[in-house]
Order: structure tokens, then C-alpha cells, then sequence
């Protein structure tokens, strides 16, 4: 199977998508789990839908209840962070990168209980200081600071949860 963009000339092309087929696989493909506008149009282009439907069954999408972003954005914070222990940053990032509105991602963000935050940021960074084979503390401060940013969590609060440990 190709990424998407790529065409292999060995691979064969699958039939695109007609409107009504269209029509039928993305409201399945939206009423499954909560879906972007940007991540539909993703779809949209893997399956081949001409370039004239798209816009239609974006709106038809959206005036059905199948496509909001307003419930997406809270739902995708709320997921990734209970499932993926992402930090506010990485959600931010790939909200973004789904072309949410700054707003949207403001509110969804402000959804994630600060309590449980910190609780899931201290969880995280002592399996990861446990975890982490080094003699040097220098370096084993080093690794797990840069492990939990990575992961999304701010700078300051990984220090503030690393000193909480260390004492």
C-alpha cells in the first residue's frame, strides 16, 4: 500500500470513490469517531473523489451533525491526553496541524482538569526516572526532561514534578 501521494506503477489503482459512494462511506467514516474537516478532506483525496465533490459533502457533512469541529477539538484533547498521556503542547502541535482554529484549541485545551494533569505529569516522569539506566543524575535529569517535553508536557512543570521526585 502507498503512502499517500505516492503512486507505484505496479500498484493497482483502486476505482475513486462516485458522490454517492462518497456520500455514504464518509458519514460511516464520521458518525465512527469524532473527524476534522482536514482529516475528511485526507480521505477525500486517498479515495479519489473528484475535486468538484468535495466541498459539497463537506457541507453536507457538517449541516448533517456528522462533522464539528467544536466536538472534535474537546474530544481529540480529552482522548490523547487520558489514552496517550500527551501534554498540552503536543496536543496544541497536532491540533494545528488539523487546522483547528486557535480558539477551538484554547477551549478544547482548558477541558483537561489541571488536577489530573499534574497527577498524570508526576505518573509519567517517575515510571520514566525508573525506567531510565543512568549513573549520572546530570544526565538522568537530562534524558527524562527531554523524554516528558517530548511528550508535550511544559518545561517547567517537568522540572517542578522532577524536583517533587528527587526529594
Amino acid at each position: 500500500m502507498s503512502g499517500w501521494g505516492k503512486k507505484y506503477p505496479h500498484e493497482q489503482q483502486k476505482k475513486p470513490w462516485s458522490f454517492e459512494e462518497a456520500k455514504e462511506k464518509l458519514q460511516a467514516f464520521c458518525a465512527y469517531q469524532e473527524r476534522c474537516i482536514w482529516e475528511v478532506r485526507r480521505k477525500m483525496y486517498e479515495k479519489g473523489v473528484k475535486e468538484g465533490d468535495k466541498d459539497e459533502l463537506i457541507d453536507f457533512l457538517i449541516s448533517e451533525k456528522f462533522l464539528d469541529e467544536e466536538r472534535f477539538a474537546p474530544a481529540f484533547a480529552r482522548g490523547k491526553f487520558r489514552l496517550k498521556k500527551w501534554g498540552r503542547n503536543r496536543i496544541r502541535q497536532e491540533l494545528k496541524m488539523r487546522q483547528i482554529s486557535e480558539p477551538l484549541i484554547r477551549k478544547a485545551l482548558n477541558e483537561i482538569d489541571p488536577e489530573e494533569y499534574y497527577d498524570t505529569l508526576l505518573t509519567e516522569t517517575e515510571k520514566k526516572w525508573q525506567k531510565t539506566s543512568e549513573a549520572d543524575l546530570y544526565k538522568k535529569r537530562f534524558k527524562v526532561t527531554g523524554y516528558m517535553m517530548q511528550r508535550g508536557f511544559e518545561q517547567d512543570l517537568v522540572q517542578e514534578a522532577l524536583e517533587s521526585l528527587n526529594n
